[in-house]
């Protein structure tokens, strides 16, 4: 316990050197980039195979067809409920705040945005459908396309487990696999320290340093204000509430338990990166159960994304009020839903958001140069929503280990 208090320590320093010093020394910073991409690489190389492992056993674990649909039940209408308040709190606070109503909009098409523009509202559902199932998954673990490896590991883990005698060996040996990625995860959070200073601090000097980040921060602050204080309400009040309500848990103590997993979590703004140390985390400090932690946070890492969703409907309105456009209640609950299915459908890396957005964008027909006028900021807000989404899925794992020892071990 104490190696993982001094560890955790030792990160946060990182954290605070790579901002002083991204901000201070500005882009000569990014001369320690490639130390960052190292530690980045080194999770993301762990995520795959952990994806794979973690969800057969986990969902073998759950025992008979029966329980596997009550735990995904449980785990689906968590993963649903928090992304709608979500929303609305994101949807509330830009309609409160109108931070669009002072900023001049700019023409500017973000790179990679203008070959997408044919997407359309229709087009959002078939899409995120479709992007369930993968004809080669081989290809798709190569571009890190991990809903359908979620699919087929969860598929792949309850056929074993009608198998008998044979089902078993194949489930220790994915079991085996599992308990030796997280020693591996254990070895690369020794690099988290020099890994997260560098990432920050290369980051905010690819920004043009603190004199830079602050000047792009003042053309457009009420709006960033507006997405962390929205973030912060959603993280500081609504998700506790849940924790309390359904385990009796302190918030305190479990933010604490969930620490290490958060400061990945704000550094590489990638969940999916962040999954190891995330299941980590849960199993080890906050004493989630392993059956729940390895069955909720590998499909949370991709499919619940509260602070994601919250984004994109605050942006969305935010340009809105740029240009003058007046959206009324059946407009807002489209950018509503289409929010909360193009997060679903973000891949948990970072800046993924901004591809989705497109679809929140072109179902209320905004014009899609809006988005240039948050890439100055982006990289920093990604990193806010990133660490939102991995404390929902940290506060999820902790629910549905209550709620099915509740009801499903119960009967």
């Amino acid at each position: 316990m104490k190696n993982k208090n001094w560890l955790l320590y030792f990160i946060l320093v990182g954290v605070v050197l790579g901002g002083i010093c991204g901000w201070w020394f500005g882009p000569r910073m990014t001369a320690v980039a490639w130390i960052g991409d190292i530690f980045l690489n080194a999770l993301l190389m762990l995520v795959i195979p952990l994806i794979v492992s973690s969800l057969i056993v986990g969902i073998s674990g759950l025992g008979d067809i029966t329980k596997v649909g009550k735990t995904g039940l449980i785990t689906l209408i968590y993963f649903m409920t928090t992304t709608a308040f979500s929303v609305v709190i994101g949807l509330c606070m830009v309609n409160l705040l109108t931070p669009g109503e002072s900023v001049k909009m700019v023409s500017e098409m973000p790179e990679g945005v203008a070959s997408k523009n044919s997407l359309g509202i229709t087009d959002v559902l078939p899409d995120i459908l479709q992007s369930f199932i993968s004809p080669n998954l081989i290809k798709s673990m190569l571009d890190m396309d991990i809903l359908p490896i979620i699919v087929f590991s969860l598929v792949f883990g309850g056929v074993l487990t009608t198998l008998g005698e044979k089902g078993k060996g194949v489930i220790s040996f994915f079991d085996a696999v599992n308990e030796a990625i997280m020693k591996m995860v254990h070895l690369v959070l020794y690099l988290a320290p020099v890994g997260i200073f560098a990432l920050i601090a290369s980051k905010l000097g690819a920004a043009g340093g603190g004199d830079a980040f602050w000047a792009e921060l003042m053309k457009i602050g009420k709006y960033a204000f507006t997405v962390i204080a929205a973030l912060l309400l959603h993280a500081l009040v609504v998700l506790p509430a849940i924790l309390i309500f359904f385990t009796r848990r302190s918030p305190l103590k479990f933010f604490k338990g969930a620490s290490a997993a958060l400061t990945t979590a704000f550094s590489t703004a990638s969940s999916s990166a962040t999954l190891p140390v995330t299941i980590e985390c849960a199993e080890e400090n906050n004493k989630v159960s392993r059956r729940a932690s390895l069955f909720v946070l590998p499909i949370g890492a991709t499919v619940n994304m509260d602070g994601t969703a919250m984004y994109e409907a605050i942006a969305a309105i935010f340009i809105a009020q740029m240009i003058g456009v007046d959206l009324g209640f059946t407009e807002q609950i489209i950018i509503f839903v289409t929010a909360t299915l193009a997060a679903i459908g973000a891949a948990g890396i970072p800046e993924a958001g901004l591809v989705t957005m497109i679809m929140v964008l072109q179902s209320v027909g905004l014009p899609l140069e809006g988005i240039g006028m948050l890439l100055s900021i982006d990289w920093f807000l990604d990193r806010c929503r990133t660490t939102v989404n991995v404390w929902g899925d940290s506060i999820g794992a902790a629910v549905v280990d209550k709620l099915e020892e509740k009801y499903v071990e119960g009967g």
